[in-house]
């Protein structure tokens, strides 16, 4: 039996010591080869529970990375197609200018029939058929312009309380100026440029044409103005007297733009691309330009602690944005659609499409501020993650440099207690000495 076996003290001290050290020893081996000085509840409870949770939440926060870097693609894929989107517009907007551009084919134009200087005035006083008719004088009985005399239009002078006026309409627009008793030709074309409804020019064979500046019907009457009232009132023979037996009354044009014809497909094309783009802009199944809702959860809480960020698009097509079609017509449209040939529809779009840009950089910037905070969280995310990890190997990660110190130590420690143990055995051989 191992108890009746008598050992002396030192010897036995020298053995406890070698125990120590080599349990010493075991210890720090593990710590050596696992790279953990907590690797269990046993080795320090508190330090195990507390890395275990900070863990726990960096594993918890590090699975939301995922959702949050979709989130980030879906708002960039928004944010991709309104840049596209936004291209579009621009060229929807060179397609409406192009057809601004090409518009004399579409104007309506009064063409007088009346020589206001004829042949025989040029032979009495030496000036063009052009210039008797600038020079004469519009108010008053008709008279053939001589060496001596302008001549006159043949316009009826106004009684008391009336003003003799010429008066325009465009679409509904309505310019009116009046004119004296000294008023020329001159003076007629001169106030009529001025309209911006139309311009007036005389021809080099003494005729008045006056030309819309827009294509909306054109209305140009000479009559008179009650004083007291305002009111306008054509009068006959002064139609009669400039322009003979043409119609000036709600005249149209006299034909349409093939130019303007042959955008309105092109303008087409380009709005239903505006659609087809929206409805490829989604990433992952959400598509935000469709009107489809992004939750984004930045934190691993439920309940109301739980932290996200709730994102609704918007369904963006061509008719949300306010851009109806083309429409090869010189009748305005009343139901957001734009007539080609039409220059107030033609107005109307281009604004429409400037309204349209500013939509889509307010929603531009909406997605821009949305993935700011997306992106800001995601790092934030990644960092917090990586403290947690930190922190939890703080507390059980073992110091492989003072480990190996320890170790060192510890075979040291062991070859002194084996020395110690010989040299006890050498005292106990002494008495075998006695014995002999």
């Amino acid at each position: 039996m191992a108890n009746d076996i008598t050992l002396s003290s030192s010897i036995r001290s020298s053995l406890l010591s070698l125990q120590d050290t080599a349990a010493l020893q075991a210890t720090t081996q593990n710590h050596l080869s696992t790279g953990k000085k907590v690797a269990s509840a046993l080795d320090n409870p508190i330090n195990f529970f507390t890395a275990a949770s900070l863990n726990d939440r960096s594993n918890a926060l590090t699975g939301l990375l995922d959702g949050i870097s979709n989130g980030v693609q879906t708002i960039q894929a928004a944010s991709k197609g309104i840049d596209s989107i936004t291209k579009l517009v621009n060229s929807l907007q060179s397609t409406v200018k192009q057809a601004q551009a090409d518009a004399v084919a579409n104007r309506p134009k009064i063409a007088s029939t009346v020589d206001l200087g004829t042949a025989a005035e040029v032979t009495a006083t030496g000036k063009s058929e052009r210039d008797v008719a600038l020079s004469k004088v519009l108010i008053g009985a008709a008279a053939a312009a001589t060496a001596s005399s302008a001549g006159a239009v043949g316009l009826t002078a106004g009684g008391a309380g009336t003003t003799n006026s010429i008066q325009i309409k465009a679409g509904n627009t309505t310019y009116k100026f009046d004119v004296t008793s000294t008023s020329t030709v001159r003076d007629l074309v001169d106030g009529i440029n001025k309209s911006n409804i139309a311009t007036a020019s005389i021809g080099d064979n003494g005729q008045l044409t006056i030309t819309g500046t827009g294509s909306d019907n054109l209305t140009v009457e000479a009559g008179l103005t009650t004083t007291a009232t305002g009111a306008f009132a054509a009068v006959a023979g002064d139609q009669t007297a400039l322009f003979a037996a043409v119609d000036n009354t709600d005249v149209g044009s006299s034909g349409s733009s093939s130019v303007r014809s042959n955008l309105v497909k092109q303008f087409n094309d380009l709005r239903d691309q505006i659609d087809s783009l929206a409805k490829d802009s989604g990433f992952n199944g959400t598509n935000l330009l469709a009107g489809d809702k992004l939750s984004i959860v930045f934190n691993e809480k439920t309940g109301s602690n739980q932290t996200k960020l709730d994102i609704q698009g918007n369904l963006l097509n061509a008719g949300n944005l306010g851009i109806g079609k083309f429409v090869d017509s010189s009748a305005a449209q009343s139901n957001g659609d734009f007539s080609v040939q039409n220059d107030a529809d033609l107005t109307k779009a281009a604004d429409a499409l400037t309204n349209t840009l500013v939509s889509l950089r307010s929603t531009a910037s909406t997605l821009g501020s949305n993935l700011s905070v997306v992106q800001t969280r995601q790092d934030f995310t990644k960092q917090l993650a990586n403290v947690l990890t930190t922190g939890a190997d703080y507390l059980t990660n073992a110091d492989l440099n003072f480990e190996a110190a320890n170790y060192t130590a510890l075979q040291t420690r062991q070859s002194i207690a084996q020395q110690t143990l010989g040299l006890a055995n050498q005292a106990n051989q002494g008495v075998l000495q006695l014995l002999r």
